[in-house]
């Protein structure tokens, strides 16, 4: 229960121990989540975290870290995230749920404006997505004996490297969608970090279902922000999962041009 508040998760999880390894628990984990539980577990879950949102409670997150960005995080940023935490809730009705291990305050307020966007269904798989990564972690911190040497990127990675100044495309927004009745529905949604990677859009060890999927890439909003006339407002990459492995899939990109391909 300390690792997901959902209780159809946790009756589901304890009928299966013992679990032989981390791995094994992982992978139920995954499952029963993904495969087992409704919406309603779900949001039952989100009601088990604390809120981000007030300014005093946000200061003492981010004041302080080692990490300079986030030690630098302005008054004006802090304010702007419990604002923006304040309308996703009214707008959602449940709180905004993220991993935000390694995340600086203005990388959160960023991924928290591009989800205001989302319809509610979105933000419901988005959120059931980034629980289950939440969960992980906490398993790990749990367990610290634990070997958890298998805990690996997603299954679907991606980079994106700006070719017109080589160098990575960093804080561009990234959304991974699946058609849905007729229309692209985002179930993940990311920033890429200072290496222009997005490495944790999907839970470790989740596999996505065989079909048809699209990552739409954020390039106009990456070009104004540096002022720069670029010529694609977003670029869409469809491609198809057809097994197990993992799909790396990179955007060279440059205000004029783009290419893609499956990488490594």
């Amino acid at each position: 229960m300390s690792c997901c508040g959902s209780s159809t998760w946790v009756d589901l999880m304890l009928k299966q121990f013992p679990f032989a390894d981390e791995n094994g628990l992982v992978d139920a984990a995954n499952d029963i989540w993904y495969n087992q539980c409704s919406s309603s577990d779900w949001l039952e879950s989100f009601t088990h975290h604390p809120k981000i949102g007030d300014v005093k409670s946000l200061t003492k997150k981010f004041a302080g870290k080692e990490q300079a960005s986030v030690a630098a995080a302005a008054k004006k940023t802090i304010a702007a995230l419990a604002d923006a935490n304040t309308e996703y809730e009214a707008k959602f009705g449940f709180i905004f749920i993220v991993c935000a291990t390694g995340k600086s305050a203005t990388e959160m307020l960023r991924l928290l404006e591009e989800r205001l966007g989302n319809t509610i269904g979105e933000e419901l798989h988005i959120a059931m997505g980034e629980q289950i990564k939440i969960t992980i972690l906490r398993f790990q911190k749990l367990i610290t004996e634990g070997d958890w040497s298998f805990i690996k990127p997603g299954q679907l990675t991606t980079h994106v490297l700006d070719t017109a100044i080589g160098k990575p495309g960093k804080d561009i927004s990234i959304r991974l969608q699946i058609p849905v009745n007729g229309a692209w529905q985002t179930i993940a949604q990311g920033i890429t970090n200072e290496d222009g990677r997005l490495a944790d859009l999907l839970p470790s060890q989740r596999k996505l279902s065989h079909g048809n999927y699209k990552l739409v890439f954020d390039t106009g909003n990456y070009f104004a922000a540096k002022k720069i006339k670029g010529f694609y407002p977003e670029v869409e990459i469809q491609f198809i999962v057809f097994d197990e492995t993992h799909y790396h899939v990179p955007l060279l990109i440059n205000p004029f041009g783009y290419s893609t391909y499956r990488g490594s």
